[in-house]
């Protein structure tokens, strides 16, 4: 187990050997037809099919796709919350078509979460990034997100070597020791990560690293089956959505 549940997902996912290139043309093409198509049928039908391909042929754990889609719902939530309010002299009220709006937003959001979470749980970073490369994303933003990724880990554990270290010192035996423990530790972590991050610099810089870190790709050849499908079903999804309405 790394630390992070989605991560622990893509690994384990039964598409964890297909073309990162082919789940990212399907789950690009569920999000462009979230964005485009009436939320209804159209974010339903898409949401539905992220849903099922990520239980079903993916493999993805139930607990865990629910766990990752809840930050989402959160933030979904209060956006089409703040979307629907209007403020004016008479203080705050609902816009006359807050309903429809809300709704709008939420579905198209719901949809295009799910269809993004589908990639997330089935393909890891490290097979994302040099398909990055190769679609020629500017090579300073794929470094950031290699490195980001990377340190991702190193707080993971940080956090649970400190927490580990107050728990056996009884850190967390009562509501006032862990209000005192959380502050420590959130302190604990910041320094130690900013200390990583400084030294990393320094040494990278001391080998004249003027170009990102040159890995082995892992190359993985495209199944035709599982194109066809990631062609067709957005298609169906737009041909629903047009009988539908």
């Amino acid at each position: 187990m790394t630390g992070l549940a989605v991560d622990d997902a893509a690994w384990a996912s039964a598409w964890r050997g297909r073309a990162p290139g082919d789940k990212l043309l399907l789950c690009a093409g569920l999000v462009g037809c979230a964005l485009v198509l009436p939320p209804w049928p159209g974010a339903v039908l898409v949401a539905a099919s992220a849903v099922a391909l990520a239980l079903g042929p993916a493999r993805v754990p139930p607990g865990t796709f629910l766990r990752a889609v809840r930050w989402p719902l959160a933030f979904i939530t209060v956006g089409a919350v703040t979307a629907v309010v209007t403020v004016d002299g008479g203080g705050l009220g609902w816009a006359p078509d807050a309903a429809e709006r809300a709704g709008q937003l939420a579905g198209r959001a719901v949809a295009g979460s799910a269809a993004v979470l589908l990639l997330a749980t089935t393909t890891p970073m490290s097979d994302l990034l040099p398909l990055l490369h190769r679609l020629r994303v500017p090579a300073a933003v794929v470094e950031i997100a290699s490195v980001t990724y990377r340190l991702l880990f190193v707080l993971l554990d940080s956090l649970g070597t400190v927490r580990e270290a107050q728990a056996a010192r009884m850190g967390w035996s009562t509501p006032r020791r862990s209000y005192r423990s959380a502050g420590m530790l959130a302190a604990a972590v910041l320094t130690r990560s900013w200390d990583r991050a400084r030294r990393m610099q320094e040494g990278l810089a001391g080998r004249g690293m003027e170009t990102g870190l040159r890995v082995l790709p892992d190359a993985r050849p495209s199944s035709r089956p599982f194109l066809v499908l990631a062609v067709a079903l957005p298609a169906a999804v737009v041909a629903l959505t047009l009988v539908l309405r």
